[in-house]
């Protein structure tokens, strides 16, 4: 497979009143192009520190960060913002959609942010309807289930035609055949949009899913497959 992000040797120190400590020790990884790949560990492994490194919230202590040829850990401020803005699409346990807007718009509001050039109420609804929510676009996020929330977000994400999505725990607060459910629209995702994927978890289960599936402990890779 194509690669889309290369990691080389991401290390991440923390200044705590003990001292210095590291969360992460040196990883490498790649994430093909097109694909779902899937950052499994218990809480502390580090998998969220390395997240938020491959998307650009955070920077290395060490170590660099490849999209095909642009590496975001040489970029000024100003340009990872831009970058994150434009290429990247994110998904968090908690959706933090907007409670006063439909599904419909908490999408179409997230290309208005995004200044989406195209016709913003065709992409929207192309969006929920990759997601299976074609009757649920004029409901608010209280009158949606936890799963429909979820995937509310998820076509927040995708709308922008972003060439990488990172996912922290999409699951953590869903039942078990609900966050299936959610995993298998990733899937179908990486399919229909060509988007990369990369989502951590703490649920063993769902390794098996990915493409590509990296299992962290005490900031190192310990499984790789």
């Amino acid at each position: 497979m194509e690669c889309m992000i290369h990691a080389q040797g991401i290390k991440r120190s923390f200044k705590t009143s003990d001292g210095e400590f590291w969360a992460l020790k040196g990883i490498d990884l790649e994430a093909p192009k097109g694909a779902l790949t899937i950052l499994k560990g218990r809480s502390g492994s580090g998998k969220t520190t390395l997240l938020n490194i491959l998307g650009a919230l955070d920077m290395p202590t060490e170590g660099s960060v490849l999209y095909e040829d642009e590496d975001v850990t040489q970029m000024d401020e100003r340009a990872r913002t831009l970058f994150r803005r434009t290429q990247i699409g994110f998904v968090f346990q908690s959706v933090a959609l907007i409670p006063m807007m439909t599904a419909f718009e908490n999408v179409e509001y997230a290309l208005r942010l995004t200044r989406f050039t195209g016709d913003r109420t065709a992409r929207a609804m192309e969006c929920l309807k990759l997601v299976g929510l074609t009757q649920r676009v004029h409901h608010l996020p209280q009158e949606l289930s936890g799963g429909e929330q979820q995937r509310v977000a998820i076509a927040r994400a995708i709308a922008h035609r972003p060439r990488v999505i990172f996912a922290d725990e999409p699951t953590g607060e869903l039942d078990t055949n609900t966050g299936l459910q959610v995993v298998k629209i990733f899937k179908d995702l990486t399919q229909a949009e060509g988007v990369t994927i990369v989502m951590t978890t703490h649920d063993t289960g769902l390794m098996e899913i990915g493409d590509v599936a990296y299992e962290l402990e005490d900031g190192e890779i310990v499984h790789g497959e």
